[in-house]
C-alpha cells in the first residue's frame, strides 16, 4: 500500500507518529505542516536544560531511525511525502541553540525548510544515495544542521 488512508494513520500509533500526529495528511505541503507540528515542542525543549534537550533530541533522531524505516515499510514507499518526523526532529535541531524568542523560531522555520526543500549538496546527495530510515531522518538533519550554522552565524552578526 502506498497512500494511507486518514483512518490508517489515526488508528496505527507508529504512522500517526511518523505522520506528524496527523499534519502529514495534509494534501500541500505535508512537511511544512509537520515542521509546524514540531514547532509547538520548540519552547518546552529550550526551557529545559541544554544536555537534556540534547539527550531528547538525540533520542527522537535514534527512534527516528527505525520509525521512519518501519512506516516506510509498511507503507511499501521509501520516503513517504507525509512522514514527518524528522521534519520535526529536524525543526528542533534548528533551533535549540538560539535563543527562545518568536522571531527566532519564525526564523528557523523559514531557514530550516528552504534547506529542507531545496536541498542543496551535499543533503541532495544523502537524500539519493541513504535508504531506508537513516536515509529519511538523515537529509533533514543536515538541512537542521546547515540552518542552525546560518542562524547562529546571523545571531552572532546581528548580536554581537
Amino acid at each position: 500500500m502506498s497512500a494511507p488512508q486518514s483512518p490508517q494513520v489515526w488508528r496505527n500509533f507508529w504512522h500517526f507518529l511518523a505522520f506528524g500526529f496527523g499534519t502529514g495528511l495534509a494534501r500541500k505541503a505535508p512537511g511544512t505542516w509537520g515542521t509546524l507540528a514540531g514547532l509547538v515542542f520548540v519552547p518546552f525543549l529550550q526551557w529545559l536544560a541544554l544536555p537534556v534537550a540534547l539527550a531528547i533530541i538525540a533520542v527522537a533522531t535514534l527512534f527516528g531511525v527505525w520509525l521512519c524505516g518501519k512506516v516506510a515499510d509498511d507503507l511499501g514507499v521509501h520516503d513517504h511525502g507525509g512522514i514527518v518526523w524528522d521534519e520535526i526532529v529536524g525543526i528542533w535541531l534548528t533551533l535549540i541553540l538560539l535563543p527562545a524568542h518568536w522571531i527566532w523560531w519564525l526564523a528557523g522555520f523559514v531557514v530550516f525548510r528552504l534547506f529542507d526543500i531545496l536541498k542543496p549538496w551535499p543533503i541532495s546527495v544523502l537524500d539519493r544515495k541513504v535508504n531506508g530510515g537513516l536515509g529519511i531522518m538523515l537529509d533533514d538533519l543536515l538541512a537542521a544542521v546547515f540552518a542552525a550554522f546560518v542562524l547562529l552565524c546571523a545571531q552572532w552578526f546581528l548580536l554581537g
